[in-house]
């Protein structure tokens, strides 16, 4: 039984939180099933992949320097690749432990705090460390994220000593920055993500985090320690300096992965291919049709009017008058998807191809209608019905096999520093949202992007949250996916998601962009779609 916390107050805490939201990602949930990992390419009988042992991963740097988003990022890929992996937000104890409502004292984050501050303080971390030591020696756990300041070398030190006598690594990851427009854009970014400023305004939120900042600046000493491994990331990845760090395998990819990563805000946003005259067709290739050249032009002019709204929103709400970032699109190589961005290209906007973002073969099931392929493959509707995102149908791809084959997408992705359009099939867009979203491997191949909208990801550092674009004036025929899809009911996976049963990403916009709660779908079986 826990000591330091009451009933109600360890009841809220970090470790039994879940998210409620099926807009907002899942990536603070537990990872409680091996399903959680889209891209997982093996698995272990210990849960613990890559012969990698057990890694802890320790923030540092000043307040506003990005180490949330780090730690966010580097969870999601983790959890991708089938790394079981959680983030510990120090913060998020600090709130538990005093209750809701409740501010810590005036001198709680500073170095010469008062014996209470200090009692406090260590309280929060000794439940803090307690939930690291379970997750890693109880649930299986390979990779544990401590997001704190970690602001003294010496303590940095004596935290790797602790790690090891439990057989565990420690990598540290400092974000420092230098560069002033940066630190000021995660200022402002802290009234929309911080959970600490809900409900502030803006102006006593900014004071009241940057009275934070310089009460650590006197006291904070950068990564310089040559017995430690870690990564410093200057200037949100401007520059890299790596220390160490060569542990084994994941400790490698984890590095490999952060040399790809910024931390600098930006929008992604996802439609569907337009209409083409052999719409059930794979192997066709086929051009748009006039109702889909039709969506493409009307798809592009509601982004862009959506866009230099959200800019004329910015401003109003005192914001500053940016121009708004350029804005690249991303298409496969298949002809629906270059002519649907055809229009936006000869209004001068950069359209890259990406043969990885091909959809999914559909093997032996093309064209194939229900009844047939019922009728001729019941053994594999069954197998499809029991796992839709590993089964394959014959001579076909996966959704794992999709996921696997889009990793540099997803490393691309990351790197991309522009606001990005990304315009695919269907069975694409489930897996890169799956990504982004931190998405159950299970609930993928329910996720439905109906043309008639946009999906808009907006990042921030504590998660990323979804919202909906609606395109108006398209006749209700195109709006459905492949005319094809055989559809049955698959009872919920029961693990961790954010969606609530059989989610997905569609339905209406309110006029200020609030996601509403979303209708229960059916999972596609087809594997065209």
């Amino acid at each position: 039984m826990d000591t330091l916390l009451t009933a109600e107050i360890y009841a809220n805490s970090p470790r039994f939180r879940r998210r409620s939201s099926t807009f907002v990602d899942a990536i603070h949930d537990l990872p409680e099933k091996e399903e959680m990992a889209p891209a997982q390419l093996y698995s272990t009988e210990s849960g613990r992949l890559f012969h990698s042992g057990r890694i802890v991963i320790a923030t540092v740097g000043l307040p506003a320097r990005g180490k949330t988003h780090i730690s966010v990022a580097v969870a999601r890929y983790l959890r991708w690749l089938g790394v079981k992996t959680h983030v510990f937000h120090l913060g998020d104890y600090r709130r538990a432990t005093l209750g809701p409502g409740k501010d810590v004292p005036d001198d709680y984050f500073f170095l010469n705090a008062s014996p209470q501050s200090v009692l406090l303080r260590n309280k929060i971390l000794k439940k803090c460390r307690e939930d690291i030591y379970h997750f890693l020696e109880h649930e299986n756990g390979q990779v544990a994220i401590y997001d704190a300041v970690n602001a003294i070398s010496n303590g940095r030190k004596s935290l790797a000593k602790e790690f090891a006598k439990h057989n565990v690594q420690t990598l540290f990851i400092e974000s420092h920055c230098t560069d002033e427009r940066i630190i000021q854009e995660n200022v402002r970014n802290v009234k929309i993500s911080s959970p600490d400023y809900q409900g502030w305004s803006d102006e006593d939120a900014i004071a009241d985090y940057l009275a934070r900042i310089n009460s650590r600046i006197p006291h904070f000493e950068t990564m310089e320690e040559p017995e430690l491994h870690w990564i410093k990331m200057i200037n949100a990845g401007e520059r890299v300096v790596v220390n160490n760090c060569a542990f084994g395998y994941l400790s490698q990819r984890i590095v490999f992965y952060l040399l790809n990563l910024h931390i600098k805000s930006r929008q992604t946003y996802f439609a569907r291919a337009g209409t083409t005259r052999e719409e059930d067709s794979y192997k066709a290739d086929a051009s748009l049709s006039t109702e889909g050249l039709d969506y493409a032009k009307k798809m592009s002019d509601t982004l862009l009017k959506h866009r230099e709204q959200e800019r004329e929103s910015i401003i109003a709400q005192g914001g500053p008058d940016n121009q708004l970032k350029p804005l690249t699109v991303w298409t496969s190589t298949r002809r629906r998807t270059v002519e649907t961005s055809n229009y936006l290209a000869e209004k001068g906007y950069r359209v890259r191809q990406r043969s990885q973002m091909s959809q999914m073969n559909p093997g032996v099931c093309e064209k194939m209608s229900e009844r047939r392929i019922r009728e001729e493959y019941p053994q594999e509707v069954t197998k499809h019905e029991a796992d839709p995102y590993h089964h394959r149908y014959p001579r076909a791809e996966s959704y794992h096999d999709l996921a696997v084959r889009m990793e540099p997408i997803i490393l691309e992705l990351e790197r991309e520093q522009n606001d990005l359009l990304i315009i695919a099939h269907e069975s694409v867009l489930r897996v890169l949202y799956g990504y982004l979203m931190a998405c159950n491997a299970a609930d993928i191949p329910k996720l439905e992007f109906p043309r008639d909208e946009i999906i808009e990801i907006i990042p921030s550092s504590y998660n990323n949250v979804a919202k909906r674009i609606h395109i108006p004036d398209l006749p209700d025929r195109i709006i459905p996916g492949s005319p094809e899809d055989l559809k049955m009911p698959v009872p919920p996976s029961g693990t961790v998601s954010p969606f609530s049963g059989l989610g997905t990403p569609s339905g209406t916009m309110t006029p200020a962009g609030v996601a509403q709660p979303l209708t229960l779908r059916k999972t596609h079986i087809n594997p065209s779609e």
